[in-house]
């Protein structure tokens, strides 16, 4: 009885030191060693840093609802059109982490730091086109949107400012990839949480006013999540000058550098359009949910928020996928980078799984939490959503794994391709056939998005298991 006691707790023990060395950051060499340990090691943090990205979307529902079905409907929609921002943004940062990944596990620090600041340069010239025109034609994004008329006087602000501040989207992404290229994750976490306690705090100020601060309304939300976020920015840059990891970023860095440039273009580019065609394929199912009314729309976005609120941890967990698959690629070590992979692909569904049986049975619950009880129409939509979008969850799980795992690898053509065929030869068509052809309305888009993710989870398991992404070269 001792001896499986003291068993027991050496076990507890173990389990409190790593979570304690995740956490801080330690230096770890993620090429030796239990492919367990490295997945919880690098998913523990990450997790938790997608948690709060997650927590931006549910902290501006919650507050936002209180405004009504029209700020609501505008949130909803500008994320919707925004996501073709973090495509961008997760296209970038896909391209630094895998640069950063395969020179630090070749041991090459110095053309890691290169890699991250030439990834930095790159974004923030593609901020600059996209912050001037969506501050321009925020109100012609909104109605492009199917927006109705008060939803476009209430938010025109709202999108206007966010799009503005889309430097602060892209940089907060992108910098967080190159720390987890480098193996870091813990500074990218705990960005993500300063962030996030910085909008938790603003956004009621300046949604409802306190003090000598006037009320901004909906504006508000725009104000506080850019300011948040950009605080988390400018911890990140302090962190990646101060370079007391391996990754030891200086301003020489940062001179323009056109093959390497050249290089991140030819990783990031696919990646980019990979999350763009994902993304475009959200706007336009968020336009035909729209075509239902107000009610209808804000029901959807409700529901989208809190589903997220699960998808982004599971992300992070894919994540670890990547950074393993990059550095050991860079060890000259496929078939462990392989095994790292199926180890979080498994995790991954446990994790789903769990989240599935969740919405299932706590939709009234988690739907009443965010949405007021008189918007009976918009809670009869937000839970018809989560239960249809949520049943297809572990195969959600499986495909963000696999989908990360390639572009670790570099090779971001292989995803692109499966996202092609995924969302628009195959999703969209389905989904208006269902809406206009058999008259379900809103219900056939929340019927076609699991349809469509477990096809794409299944092409990616075969194309995977084929193991080309084994011989790009990055």
């Amino acid at each position: 009885m001792t001896q499986v006691s003291t068993i027991s707790e050496n076990k507890i023990s173990k389990f409190f030191r790593l979570t304690k060395q995740a956490l801080r950051g330690e230096e770890q060499d993620y090429t030796q060693g239990s492919i367990r340990r490295a997945v919880y090691l690098l998913a523990l943090p990450m997790i938790l840093e997608m948690i709060m990205e997650s927590v931006f979307a549910l902290v501006d529902l919650f507050f936002v609802n209180r405004l009504g079905v029209h700020a609501t409907s505008t949130v909803g929609l500008t994320e919707s059109v925004l996501t073709l921002v973090y495509s961008v943004a997760i296209g970038l940062s896909a391209g630094a982490t895998a640069m950063v990944a395969r020179r630090i596990g070749e041991k090459n620090p110095e053309g890691a730091a290169r890699a991250a600041a030439q990834a930095i340069v790159l974004s923030l010239s593609v901020t600059l086109i996209i912050s001037v025109l969506g501050a321009i034609y925020a109100p012609n994004i909104l109605q492009m949107m199917g927006a109705e008329a008060p939803a476009i006087a209430m938010g025109t602000n709202y999108t206007r400012i966010m799009f503005g501040g889309s430097a602060v989207i892209i940089l907060l992404f992108l910098i967080n990839g190159i720390f987890r290229g480098a193996g870091d994750a813990s500074i990218a976490m705990r960005s993500l949480w300063l962030a996030n306690i910085c909008n938790i705090i603003l956004c009621p100020i300046l949604i409802n006013g306190f003090w000598f601060i006037p009320a901004f309304g909906l504006t508000g939300a725009a104000i506080a999540t850019t300011i948040g976020r950009g605080t988390g920015v400018l911890y990140q840059m302090y962190h990646l000058f101060k370079g007391k990891g391996m990754l030891k970023v200086r301003l020489v860095h940062f001179g323009w550098d056109k093959p390497l440039i050249g290089h991140l273009l030819n990783i990031a580019y696919p990646a980019t359009i990979q999350f763009i065609i994902a993304s475009a394929s959200w706007i336009f199912l968020a336009a035909m949910v729209a075509e239902g009314g107000s009610h209808a729309s804000a029901g959807y976005q409700t529901a989208i928020r809190i589903i997220m609120f699960f998808i982004l941890p599971a992300w992070g967990l894919s994540n670890a996928a990547a950074t393993l698959v990059g550095q050991n690629l860079g060890a000259k070590q496929p078939d462990r980078a392989e095994k790292s992979v199926l180890q979080t692909a498994r995790y991954n569904a446990i994790f789903m799984a769990i989240a599935t049986v969740l919405f299932l049975v706590g939709a009234p619950w988690l739907i009443g939490f965010f949405t007021p009880a008189h918007e009976t129409e918009q809670i009869r939509y937000a839970m018809s959503a989560m239960r249809y979008i949520s049943s297809a969850y572990i195969f959600y799980g499986i495909g963000m794994v696999l989908t990360q795992a390639f572009n670790g690898a570099g090779d971001t053509r292989t995803p692109t391709l499966i996202s092609i065929g995924g969302f628009w030869v195959f999703q969209i068509p389905l989904a208006y056939c269902l809406v206009y052809y058999f008259n379900l309305g809103p219900f056939g888009v929340f019927i076609a998005i699991p349809i469509a993710e477990t096809a794409i989870a299944i092409a990616s398991y075969i194309l995977f298991k084929r193991g080309k992404w084994k011989e790009v070269v990055v």
